[in-house]
């Protein structure tokens, strides 16, 4: 069952495909072994219009729709995961909320850098008592002449070692927090008093880094808040929804990969005289991936379809996000069996994309969040 979310993403997804395929996939394999990402990467993601994707086009985006954005998106999951990190830390939740709640100047300093990849970006929320709970935020800023003074700490931040900016949300009125109390400051990396602490390697490949920031008396002027003072916790979640549609996107294309993958496999394996693909067990397995995978790509399709019209969407992002990063563990758990030995391989494929899937069900909030948030619109 083939989907698409019009004809014109379905002329586009050939040259994506192609591209993936040929350029990108024997890079993975590169990025995967030594763990150290090409400069080449970054122009090659470039030179296709792939970083900048959703940044208007005055500032050298490419001005697309989410359909389109979401459509890369996939196609890049089926190659490795820091390759859709890219496209995030350019035109993500911190490029966009810059976009769109940004004052001219901000724009205009961080934008253009951001849309070419000569910058990259990241978002400063978690806290080892905050996160999902972003009401529980412990850093805070405080009104200083001219400026502000953030004092807090923030942990399992993606990519913000590698960041030229960082969104940093913090507590500006105790009394309201996440009801106007949480504001978002646009933090350079060289800012005095903030500093990397200490860099994560995950589970995923080791590029894939999450990162400590501390901040002590940390100066920053009064046109480093992003949009209006208290408005933070709203920009943040204004900007999650693209980014729930962006992860989804990916592991409907990383699902689809592994299905492609599986399948080929059990051609050819034979076990007592039989190839795979005459074993029931394996069938089923197959059949049960390919029915839940068609069943994410109507939901996330029909989803972003009535996001690009403009019509609320409610939680439906969340159910998206919800269904495509359960979808896609238990495929890459049933591949990596059909495998066999060879799924537990460094080098095979399946086994970096088991890796990296695991990633998906806490990234852009975790399973259990969106079933809160769906819960709680539920009983409204």
């Amino acid at each position: 069952m083939e989907l698409n979310c019009t004809p014109d993403l379905a002329e586009m997804r050939p040259t994506i495909r192609h591209f993936v395929t040929e350029r990108m996939e024997p890079l993975a394999r590169a990025i995967d072994s030594t763990g150290v990402i090409p400069e080449s990467v970054i122009a090659e993601m470039r030179d296709q219009g792939y970083l900048g994707m959703r940044l208007p086009s005055d500032v050298g985006g490419g001005d697309f729709d989410l359909s389109t954005y979401c459509l890369v998106m996939e196609e890049m999951g089926r190659s490795h995961r820091v390759f859709t990190l890219m496209m995030d830390a350019s035109s993500g939740l911190t490029p966009n909320a810059i976009s769109k709640f940004g004052s001219a100047e901000q724009r205009n300093k961080y934008l253009p850098k951001l849309a070419n990849g000569i910058w990259s970006a990241s978002f400063g929320l978690t806290e080892p008592d905050a996160g999902s709970d972003a009401g529980a935020l412990r850093t805070k800023a405080e009104k200083r002449e001219g400026g502000w003074v953030i004092n807090g700490f923030k942990h399992y931040i993606s990519g913000a070692h590698r960041a030229r900016v960082i969104m940093v949300l913090a507590v500006t009125d105790p009394s309201k927090r996440s009801r106007g109390g949480i504001t978002a400051f646009l933090v350079d990396k060289d800012t005095t008093g903030m500093s990397i602490d200490r860099i994560d390697k995950t589970m995923g490949s080791d590029p894939i880094q999450l990162s400590e920031i501390r901040l002590e008396e940390c100066f920053v002027p009064d046109d480093a808040v992003l949009g209006e003072v208290g408005q933070g916790f709203p920009i943040a979640m204004s900007s999650l929804v693209s980014g729930r549609m962006g992860v989804s996107s990916a592991c409907i294309g990383t699902a689809d990969r592994l299905i492609e993958m599986a399948v080929e496999h059990a051609k050819t394996r034979q076990t007592f005289g039989k190839p795979l693909a005459e074993r029931q067990a394996i069938q089923w397995m197959l059949a049960d991936a390919a029915v839940e995978l068609s069943l994410a790509r109507a939901l996330a399709y029909e989803t972003l379809r009535r996001i690009d019209a403009g019509e609320d969407v409610g939680t439906a992002p969340s159910m998206v996000k919800l269904f495509c990063s359960e979808m896609v563990g238990r495929v890459a758990d049933n591949v990596v069996q059909i495998f066999g030995g060879a799924g537990l391989i460094r080098g095979v494929p399946v086994e970096r994309f088991y890796r990296d899937v695991r990633h998906y069900r806490i990234g852009e909030g975790a399973s259990e969040v969106q079933r809160m948030l769906i819960a709680r619109e539920l009983f409204k």
